[in-house]
């Protein structure tokens, strides 16, 4: 029997919405209609990803979390919604997602109940598996909440077996290594398309800055795990949401882009911000994340003040994000060579600011860079291209 890793999914990072960070369990659809867990939410968000551009740049998953489901299974034991949130089923929900050409995503936990305490995946994974193929789902998320920690090595990857019994291709989306000290990390790549491996992200900037660091430090040497069909996930996109800077929007979206993640956004698409949607469908930034070699970009610099990450690209490409975590007051000038950058391999590269595609130059390893960053989040992304003649002229 295939594992996930081999459903052909994934080949590159995953891009989609979904509801939880926004959201949350917010079941009161008697005082906060617009804002609930319920179909009428998910189609709404389905459409605007469709209408306003998103579908277009790659998002294509539409992707429920916890508290979509009635509080018991029914008499046969399947998982059923809601009827009050859900009353046309999920059949039909993920009918009307497939029909704006999108996908359909879908939430459970690999314990005996959910994280929010609605019944669990325990003694029911093949029940549970062929129920979202019935359903026509695209992508699981499963959750690690209410399991034995001793239980995850079994849990998970019957989970991804009973999946491809199914015959319909799902993707897989773990949260075992979020749960346990010392991941293996190898194992899990054979059993899961993407994986979360921290804490749940929050709407401010410690916490976005904590996963960049989790991300920098990578004890567990789970970047070089990364590969097409298998990535890890630092969690979702909280670009438009309420607390962030602009910079910081910037910061998220570039960071993600060098880790190789799935960008996977938690926003109201009803009432986006303007320049919040720029960046989530800026197609240059998509294109480093969506790099098809797969390698995850890692940190190779890091002061109280300035980090740099690199990531290879496909063909020799290189991309670069220099973030500044200090606080100010005031914009700060900083001055790299290329060599200082982690780019030496090539005579000469030609390099683009990524955001709005200017091109800085074409530069020797012993060229500089001089770049502006503001206060805690400000983001300088480079792409550069190798170049096998000498530098022919620079913008520095």
């Amino acid at each position: 029997m295939a594992v996930s890793l081999d459903n052909g999914l994934a080949r590159t990072p995953p891009m989609g919405w979904m509801a939880w960070e926004r959201f949350r369990c917010n079941v009161n659809c008697k005082d906060d209609p617009d804002n609930c867990i319920s179909e009428n939410l998910i189609k709404q968000m389905a459409d605007r990803m469709a209408a306003d551009g998103f579908k277009d740049a790659g998002y294509e998953y539409v992707s429920i979390d916890d508290c979509w489901f009635a509080s018991e299974r029914d008499s046969n034991g399947r998982l059923q919604p809601d009827s009050t949130r859900f009353p046309s089923g999920m059949k039909a929900l993920g009918d009307y997602i497939h029909k704006l050409g999108l996908k359909f995503g879908i939430y459970e936990d690999i314990g005996t109940k959910t994280c929010a305490g609605y019944p669990g995946s325990y003694n029911h994974i093949e029940l549970d598996a062929q129920t979202f193929a019935d359903w026509g789902v695209d992508m699981l998320k499963l959750d690690g909440c209410y399991a034995n920690a001793s239980y995850y090595a079994y849990g998970y990857p019957a989970m991804a077996k009973a999946l491809n019994k199914t015959g319909r291709p799902i993707m897989y989306s773990c949260s075992w290594p979020a749960y346990i000290s010392n991941p293996p990390y190898d194992v899990i790549a054979e059993h899961c398309n993407i994986w979360r491996n921290y804490g749940d992200i929050q709407d401010n900037w410690d916490s976005v800055s904590s996963i960049i660091n989790h991300y920098g430090d990578n004890a567990d040497k789970f970047a070089e795990v990364a590969a097409p069909g298998q990535f890890n996930d630092p969690d979702e996109l909280i670009i438009g949401d309420f607390g962030l800077t602009y910079d910081q929007w910037r910061a998220q979206m570039a960071l993600w882009a060098i880790f190789a993640a799935p960008l996977i956004m938690s926003v109201d698409l009803r009432n986006m911000d303007s320049e919040a949607t720029k960046i989530l469908l800026n197609k240059n930034v998509i294109a480093v994340n969506q790099d098809p070699l797969g390698k995850q970009g890692v940190r190779i610099y890091k002061d109280t003040s300035i980090q740099t990450f690199r990531r290879e690209l496909k063909d020799g490409n290189m991309a670069v994000a220099i973030l500044r975590t200090s606080k100010g007051p005031t914009p700060a000038r900083l001055d790299r060579s290329l060599k200082d950058l982690g780019l030496s391999a090539a005579v000469s590269y030609d390099c683009y600011e990524t955001f709005q595609g200017k091109f800085i130059g074409s530069l020797s390893p012993d060229d500089e860079v001089t770049v502006w960053l503001n206060p805690a989040g400000g983001t300088y992304l480079m792409t550069c291209h190798p170049n096998p003649k000498p530098n022919a002229r620079t913008n520095v």
